[in-house]
Order: C-alpha cells, then structure tokens, then sequence
C-alpha cells in the first residue's frame, strides 16, 4: 500500500513527525508513507491520502479577497500539491484523512467558504489558536454527530481536542456533512456522504498519541485502505 501524507516545507523529518508515528501504529510500515512537501505533484496514484495541517488556504480559492486583520499565511505550491493530491483521490473514491488546514482543503475544494480569521471575525468565539507548545493540551470538547463515520471511528460522542487554528467552515460544502462542533457552534470535523470514506477534523489526533478516540480515528482509516486495496485488487 501507498500512503500520501501532505505537509508544510518546517515539518519535522519525516522519521520524527507525530503523523508518520500515528500511522505506523495505525498498521502502516515506513515504506508505505509517501511524505509530500509544497510544490510536490505526483502522478502516480495512492491507496489513501492524507492531508495533513500548516498554513492557510489562498482566500482565492473559494472566491474571497484577502482580508486585511486577517493574519493569513500562504503558500501556493503547498496549495497545489494537496488540491491536486485531493482531486484525485476524490474522484477516485481513495480514503481520505484530513487534518486541520486538510479540513479547510476539503471543504474549499468542494465548493465552501472559510472563515479567515476567528479572533477577528467572530470574537465571541472560544480561543482555537493553541499555539505549538500545547501540541497535546486539551483546550476544549468536541461534541460528534451521532451516526456518523466519525462517531463510529471514534467510538465517542464527545471528546476533549487540542486546538491551533484560526480559521474555519463558514459555508459547508455541497456532499459534506458536519460531524463535529465546539461548544461555539465552530464546525470541527465534516465527511462525505454516502459510502465514500473522507473524513476531516480541525484538531490535530496526531500528536494525541495516548488518546484512544485519536487512535481509533486513524485504525478506522487504515481500515478503510485496506477495505477499499482489497475490493481494487479483486
């Protein structure tokens, strides 16, 4: 099996990195992660993909112009490489795991919007920007939506998530539902509907390593690219 796993050109090497451990302990080897840094567009295709976190959407790509107070960060070759990594897989139905700005890529690319920034734009809003020293404090609950692929994988209808975002849904894409909220209203995970297995959280399950939720959110998802390896090599 082939995993692609998308991220930000500072993260760790890949030996160190929290989502290549929480992979591998999810059943994958090393040799199955396939790590994508900006400006990586591969041609081959994946058994699943998995877009991982880092800096923001280009507000371009769900029609907005950059807002001023927004504190928006971009990269257009980090852009590319997941919307390109993403088009594929969807089309082709492969699982997908996104993570944080992986949420916000899928929901782009389906056609919603974002909030750009949180504190500016909704400050009524719970702080969801942790900051990278808190990679494992919980800095709120998450309540999930019963019946969805998230409450199965998670095994829990509510959870305790770190937080380091700043943005987030405004408008829901066509075909996603919202599987998770903070107790703001802020949208934390959404997923496909129907059979496809494409399922996005705001928070960050990989640097949860004695989390059994976050554990069981990346299971689910090696199952399901062992589920759909199996049906493709029939």
């Amino acid at each position: 099996m082939r995993i692609a796993l998308t991220v930000d050109r500072d993260e760790v090497p890949a030996e160190t990195s929290d989502y290549v451990r929480a992979l591998m302990a999810a059943g994958f080897s090393r040799q199955d992660i396939v790590v994508l840094t900006p400006g990586q567009v591969p041609t081959e295709a994946f058994d699943g993909v998995v877009l991982g976190g880092g800096v923001d959407v280009d507000p371009a790509r769900y029609g907005q112009a950059l807002k001023p107070a927004a504190n928006v960060e971009v990269d257009p070759e980090r852009d590319a490489t997941d919307i390109a990594v993403f088009e594929r897989a969807w089309r082709e139905e492969t699982p997908i795991l996104g993570i944080c700005r992986g949420l916000q890529v899928v929901n782009v690319v389906l056609g919603g919007t974002l909030v750009q920034d949180l504190p500016s734009q909704r400050p009524a809003a719970l702080p969801h920007e942790g900051g990278p020293k808190h990679r494992t404090r919980r800095d709120h609950d998450v309540r999930i939506t019963a019946g969805t692929k998230l409450a199965s994988a998670a095994g829990t209808g509510q959870m305790g998530v770190n937080s380091r975002h700043h943005q987030a849904v405004d408008r829901l894409a066509p075909g996603l539902t919202a599987s998770a909220q903070a107790p703001d209203g802020t949208v934390e995970a959404v997923e496909a509907a129907g059979r496809r297995w494409c399922v996005a959280v705001q928070w960050h399950p990989e640097n949860l390593a004695d989390d059994p939720p976050s554990r069981r959110l990346f299971e689910a998802f090696a199952r399901a690219v062992a589920e759909r390896s199996a049906v493709a090599a029939r």
